[in-house]
Parts: C-alpha cells; sequence; structure tokens
C-alpha cells in the first residue's frame, strides 16, 4: 500500500486486502490515547459521587459494551471491504442514506472540535510549564491551526498513515502511563481514595454510559478499519482485539482520574481538561505525557476524520478522499475556536456534548447491526451506483423499514436524554431517564422495529438481474 491511500467508496479489491487483525489492537489503543478520559474519570468521583470500586466497574463494562459493539460492526468492514457509511446504503437505501449519513457527519464536527480543543490545550500547557507562555487570543488560534493542520496531513494520507503512527503512540504512552500509575501509587492516599463512601448505583449506571458514549462513536466508522482484512480473517480476533485495545486505555486512564481528583477535586470542573498534569505531575514527567497525549489526541482526530472523509462522499461531495478530509479540518477549526475563547466550563460541555452524541450514533447503530444478522455479503456495485438502477435504490432511494426504524429510535432516545443543552419530555421520574439510558432506549427501538417491520430481500452480490433475488441469510 502507498503512504497515500487511493481508494474512495470502493470495495478494496481482495489482493490488497493484506492487513492483519492484529493490527486492530494498537489502532484501538490510539483511538482512546485522550486526557479526556482523566477529566472523566475524575468527574466520576466528584461530580457522580462514585468510589474507587464502582468507578473501577465502570471502567471494565463501559469498554467491553461500546467497543464489543464497535467490533461486532465492524465485521462488515471484512464482508464488504468498503467504508461503513457506503455499505449502510445497503440498509437505508441510495437515498435514505443520506439522513443518517447527514447527522454522523455534523456530530463528527462536535468530535473534532472536542479533539482539537484537547490538542490546544495539551500544547498550551506545555508552553506554559516549559517556557512560561500564557494563552492568548493569539497562541490560542495558533496552536489550532497547527493541530488542525496535522491532523489534516495524517488523515489525508489514508489508513495506512494513520495505523502506522498508532503504533509508535500505543508504544509511548502505554510507557509512560507506567511512570505515571508508579507515581500515583507511591504518592496518593489510598485510605483517603478507598475509603470513599459509594455513590448511588443509578450514578454509576449513567457513569457506564458517559465512558460508553465514545466508544459509541466510532462504530459507523469500525467498518473502516477492517475493510483491508481478508475475508477469511477471525471474527472472534477482530472483536476480541478491538474490545482489548480500548480496554487496555480506558481502564486505567478512568481509574488515574478518580485518585487524580483526590488530590485535585476542582479538576472535573477545570475550564480546560488538560492544565491540571500540570500541577499533579512533576515537570519532568508532566512535559513528556502531554506531549504524547497530545499525539494521542492527534492521533484521534485522525482517525475521526478519516472516517468523515467517507462520510462526506457519500453525501455527495464528489471529490477525493482527502480533499472531502479538509471540508471537515475548517469546521472543527472555526468550531474548536469559538468553544476555547467562549466555553466557561469544558466538563460540562463535553458531557452535554457526549449524552446526545451516543443518541445520534446509536440510531444508526441499531438499524446496521440489526441488519448484518441477515447479510452476509454486499453488492460493491450497487453501493456506488446512486441511479434507480442500482440494487440499494429500494423505494424512491429509500428502505422504508431501515429510515422509519431509525427516526423512532432517534425520536425515542431523544425523549429519555437529559444534558445542560437538551432535556426530553421523559427524562426523568423512569429508570431509563434517571440513569442517562436514553442511548440505550435508541438503539433497542431502532433495532427491534427494523427486525420487526417487512425489509427487502437481500439481493445476490454477482446477480444484477432484475428480479432475482437471494434469499435472507
Amino acid at each position: 500500500m502507498s503512504a497515500l491511500e487511493t481508494h474512495g467508496l470502493e470495495p478494496v479489491p481482495e489482493r490488497e486486502r493484506t492487513a492483519r487483525t492484529g493490527d486492530l489492537f494498537p489502532t484501538w489503543v490510539a483511538a482512546n490515547i485522550s486526557v479526556l478520559l482523566l477529566t472523566v474519570g475524575a468527574g466520576l468521583a466528584v461530580s457522580y459521587g462514585l468510589n474507587f470500586w464502582q468507578a473501577l466497574a465502570v471502567g471494565v463494562t463501559a469498554p467491553v459494551v461500546s467497543y464489543g459493539l464497535v467490533g461486532l460492526v465492524s465485521l462488515a468492514g471484512r464482508r464488504g471491504g468498503a467504508p461503513g457509511m457506503a455499505l449502510s446504503r445497503a440498509v437505508f437505501g441510495q437515498r435514505g442514506n443520506l439522513l443518517p449519513g447527514a447527522l454522523i457527519w455534523v456530530a463528527r464536527w462536535g468530535w473534532e472540535t472536542i479533539n482539537a480543543v484537547t490538542g490546544a490545550y495539551a500544547l498550551l500547557t506545555v508552553l506554559d510549564i516549559v517556557f512560561g507562555v500564557h494563552g492568548g487570543t493569539a497562541l490560542i488560534i495558533m496552536t489550532l491551526l497547527l493541530f488542525v493542520a496535522a491532523t489534516f496531513a495524517i488523515s489525508g494520507l489514508g489508513i495506512n498513515a494513520v495505523q502506522r503512527c498508532t503504533r509508535w503512540a500505543s508504544w509511548l504512552f502505554g510507557a509512560f502511563s507506567v511512570l505515571v500509575l508508579a507515581r500515583l501509587a507511591v504518592r496518593t492516599d489510598w485510605g483517603a481514595v478507598l475509603g470513599q463512601d459509594a455513590g448511588p448505583t443509578s450514578a454509576m449506571i449513567t457513569g457506564i454510559g458517559l465512558v460508553a458514549a465514545g466508544g459509541i462513536s466510532w462504530v459507523p466508522s469500525s467498518p473502516d478499519f477492517t475493510r483491508y482484512l481478508p475475508a477469511t480473517a477471525s471474527s472472534a480476533a477482530i472483536v476480541r482485539n478491538t474490545v482489548g485495545g480500548a480496554g487496555v486505555v480506558v481502564l486505567p486512564l478512568v481509574l488515574m482520574g478518580v485518585v487524580m481528583a483526590s488530590a485535585t477535586p476542582d479538576l472535573a470542573s477545570a475550564p480546560d481538561p488538560v492544565s491540571f498534569l500540570g500541577e499533579v505531575l512533576p515537570r519532568w514527567l508532566a512535559v513528556p505525557y502531554l506531549l504524547i497525549a497530545l499525539v494521542g489526541t492527534l492521533l484521534i482526530n485522525s482517525m475521526s476524520m478519516y472516517s468523515a472523509g467517507f462520510t462526506a462522499q457519500t453525501l455527495g461531495f464528489r471529490v477525493p478522499r482527502h480533499w472531502a478530509v479538509s471540508v471537515n479540518a475548517m469546521i472543527s477549526l472555526v468550531l474548536a475556536g469559538v468553544l476555547m475563547l467562549a466555553a466557561t466550563s469544558f466538563l460540562g460541555t463535553f458531557v452535554a456534548f457526549l449524552s446526545l452524541l451516543a443518541v445520534a450514533f446509536s440510531a444508526w447503530a441499531g438499524v446496521f447491526g440489526t441488519d448484518m444478522l441477515r447479510r452476509t455479503s454486499y453488492d460493491g456495485e450497487a453501493l456506488l451506483d446512486t441511479t434507480p438502477a442500482s440494487a440499494y435504490w429500494y423505494r424512491h432511494g429509500f428502505s422504508p423499514a431501515a429510515v422509519t426504524a431509525w427516526a423512532a429510535g432517534l425520536g425515542a432516545g431523544l425523549l429519555f436524554t437529559r444534558s445542560d443543552w437538551f432535556t426530553g419530555p421523559l427524562a426523568s421520574n423512569n429508570p431509563i431517564g434517571a440513569y442517562g439510558c436514553g442511548w440505550a432506549a435508541t438503539i433497542t427501538v431502532s433495532g427491534l422495529l427494523y427486525a420487526a417491520l417487512p425489509k427487502p430481500p437481500v439481493t445476490t452480490p454477482t446477480d444484477h438481474t432484475p428480479g432475482r433475488v437471494d434469499t435472507p441469510a
């Protein structure tokens, strides 16, 4: 594979599908190298009142649930060799796919904005620690420009560049995380940490949803990272490496945030998610750890923009993938500048965003995941054919079952969702709303409704003769 990936929405030819399932482990490690997890861990202790053992349960359960779903949906990439939002055309129809595609694309703007802000704050904190340079408007804009430009460079090159970077970042982050863990183990008042009273069960369930939301955001793009796997790649290995790569990062970072919050209780309400590291770690450890976390956030954003380029193409942007990426880069740059200059509480903004993000992505996941139970392959020609002649045109370009189930699931999830930006009418006085499970209601409603509604039969990939169809798998 060349340095610049040239494949777009079209399925990768079998002869080029030479990736290994083991490559997924560092990919999903890198997808979680973010100091945001430290901030979330602190929020579990300070804002949600969870003790260490409850946070441990959250840190174990959340990645298993969310990245288990990521791994299962990523099997579609191995089956079809195409990006997730291109394969989605087979489920929703050529025109119907524009509805979830547009929502997912817009949601990615928010995710990339949060990452850009985190990366810029990491760089600003390093400049402050090392050179005593404090951030002003000009410096904030400059750091954002550097971060977004680097993101565009990596994501524009494609999957090969992304995966090469993830291997190095995974090793470096792992090594320095061990150093941070060792220092925390020695310096922490464990009596105070382990002696904290337990919080309510409802808060723990809400915490699982909060941490899982980050993983759920990767579900629609997960096939993008398995499309180069051969058709014979092990399903169990794909899921195992996905969950393992994420879990090995999520759990320790969440627990580190809980421990750090005991020494810095205002961490959860800090105006930015990074500067606290300069207070709780010595300079010799804080600076390299921040730089590695900066690289990790850069890779997370690169992976997100890599997938966003495909999504933009499915929406009708008739440009090469690397130019489609530039659209998201410019949007995230503008939104990140607004957030850094105007927001007063980063965690509050982040939690509100996550609660809505999880619902947006879960509606698609419920329908697409259920469809995978009956569809074992995808018609590559039909995926790219956006005319009425396509086998995936269905009824006027829409699959009524998929679009209806998606819309119903999305609406149901919002009814039970509470955030600083939006509160649904059913977000109180019931377990689903009280436990922050709007995203779970979304997946359940969209998946069950799609399973119950009559659907177009599954077409045979090699047969384009009208009237001849394959029976559902």
